[in-house]
């Protein structure tokens, strides 16, 4: 961004540091990076489904909706920064709330399929959470190392 041009902040970010987008990194560290990301935005995703749905009795589609938006956001937040080395991008930013509407349909439409198909109880719940949740996270790693953290 050039002096002359106005400052508007840009979305919620992990802290910057200097030189964060440095030579990018191989598709082994990146694969093992996102899945290592998506492991925990896996947990903050269905702890909090479990939790909002079991414990404190919201429906299943809202809770999982709400699951799915803190997971994401803790994915998106660690991916930018630690696996894909990313400086910040409004244009970026755009395009991954895009993708995460598409995959949070993908996501929260197959895991309601599923949790109707299978029966009802806290085991049958993670198994429709694995298959969607595995689902939306190929179409993630895919789009987002294809072409969202090449946008610059």
């Amino acid at each position: 961004m050039s002096e002359q041009e106005p400052h508007v902040p840009l979305p919620v970010e992990l802290p910057l540091t200097e030189n964060i987008a440095d030579d990018a990194l191989d598709l082994k560290t990146q694969i093992v990076r996102f899945v290592a990301t998506g492991a925990l935005s896996a947990v903050v995703d269905q702890g909090v489904n479990l939790l909002l749905h079991f414990v404190l009795g919201v429906a299943v589609i809202p809770a999982k909706a709400v699951g799915f938006v803190l997971g994401t956001t803790t994915a998106y937040l660690i991916n930018r920064r630690w696996t894909f080395k990313a400086e910040p991008s409004r244009a970026r930013f755009v395009a991954v709330v895009i993708l995460y509407a598409v995959t949070f349909a993908v996501q929260v439409g197959i895991y309601g399929l599923m949790y109707d198909a299978l029966p009802d109880g806290f085991w049958y719940s993670n198994i429709a959470f694995v298959v969607a949740q595995g689902t939306a996270t190929i179409i993630n790693f895919v789009v987002q190392r294809a072409v969202i953290f090449k946008i610059r």
